[in-house]
């Protein structure tokens, strides 16, 4: 009963906005004379605004979705500009609601254009630490939430694969949210051969993230990424070219999932290498001797200003610290969930170089 009373509290707070934002909208049309048939106008808007529910009803619908992943960006940058345009003409003489709506439009454009850039145009940071264990240098290159589906795909993975392979790194991390929920579209797409082309001296590994769990085909995808040459690690720690011990933690959302501490490698000598893609706690990888943790998942909020909710949820929501003896590292994202835009943030790689005592 308080699941369904908070639902649908929500829906009437959203669609309360949506109406908001539309009101902004017929204001500034009618100003400049383009507000036409309101009954068309207002199913349209509701339409686009409960356009990603309604894409996910039936695989007919599914262009929906994408509508939907869209609204997002207008939903959440149109109140923020609507609020101060509306405060701009409450508290201030100038009132033309045409000049006024009009920059507000173009502003939203020239989010929209920036936004899409910093998406598709991923960059390579560059990172280096030093671990106090024996050991030769080693090369990781460490990505995070391609989210592949529609919008995050075959070209942008393609980018990935040659930015990666340009690193010669002697591991390649893929830290969870490989695929947006279904791996449908890495199959229909053919992303496996894009995939297969990422070169590694010691071979390509990856984890399970929370969207691989919501879209409940985990075996399929597994075997998508078999396929791929990339080897899904599901709570096990395996020894990587006698160079290192590498750990895939399963999500978070599996509340089943192993302790760190249960996933220690006997030889303790060896460097670890834990990928576990939601940064919820750091203090038990700690404790229980990791010296390179690896996650992604907050996307360090994608849009601006969502970055100040995943700074006050984690510890560390982005970048790389140094806690204790053990380095953290969270990446933004290579890909993106939802709209196809970053603001505040980048679609990025990470080339992590590493040096050790000497043996």
């Amino acid at each position: 009963m308080g699941r369904i009373l908070g639902i649908t509290i929500a829906l009437i707070l959203y669609s309360a906005i949506t109406a908001y934002l539309g009101m902004n909208l017929k204001k500034w049309l009618e100003a400049i004379h383009l507000f036409r048939w309101p009954i068309v106008y207002w199913s349209i808007l509701f339409l686009i605004s409960f356009s990603f529910l309604i894409g996910r009803m039936h695989d007919i619908l599914g262009p929906l979705s994408v509508v939907g992943n869209y609204w997002m960006f207008f939903f959440e940058y149109g109140l923020i500009l609507c609020i101060i345009a509306n405060l701009f003409i409450t508290f201030t003489p100038y009132k033309n609601v045409t000049v006024v709506g009009s920059v507000v439009v173009g502003l939203l454009v020239a989010l929209f254009a920036w936004g899409t850039y910093n998406a598709y145009s991923p960059v390579v940071r560059n990172l280096e630490i030093s671990i106090d264990k024996p050991g030769e240098p080693m090369r990781l290159v460490v990505a995070s939430d391609f989210h592949l589906g529609v919008l995050s795909h075959k070209n942008h993975l393609q980018k990935f694969v040659d930015l990666s392979n340009e690193a010669n790194p002697d591991a390649v991390l893929l830290v969870g949210d490989i695929v947006d929920d279904d791996p449908v579209w890495f199959v229909d797409e053919g992303m496996d051969q894009v995939m297969n082309q990422l070169k590694a001296t010691y071979g390509v590994y990856g984890v399970l993230g929370n969207h691989e769990y919501y879209g409940g085909k985990i075996p399929q995808f597994i075997d998508e990424m078999k396929g791929s040459n990339v080897q899904i690690l599901m709570d096990e720690t395996i020894l990587v070219g006698n160079r290192f011990y590498l750990t895939g933690q399963e999500d978070a959302t599996n509340d089943k999932r192993k302790k760190i501490q249960e996933l220690k490698p006997e030889n303790a000598v060896m460097p670890w290498v834990v990928m576990n893609h939601t940064p919820y706690d750091l203090h038990e990888p700690q404790d229980a001797g990791v010296d390179l943790h690896l996650s992604g998942h907050t996307h360090l909020g994608q849009l601006w200003p969502n970055n100040f909710i995943t700074n006050q949820i984690f510890e560390l929501d982005y970048g790389h610290m140094k806690k204790g003896d053990m380095h953290a590292l969270v990446s933004s994202g290579f890909g993106f969930w939802g709209p196809p835009m970053r603001i505040g943030s980048r679609s990025e790689l990470w080339v992590v170089d590493i040096t050790f005592k000497e043996s």
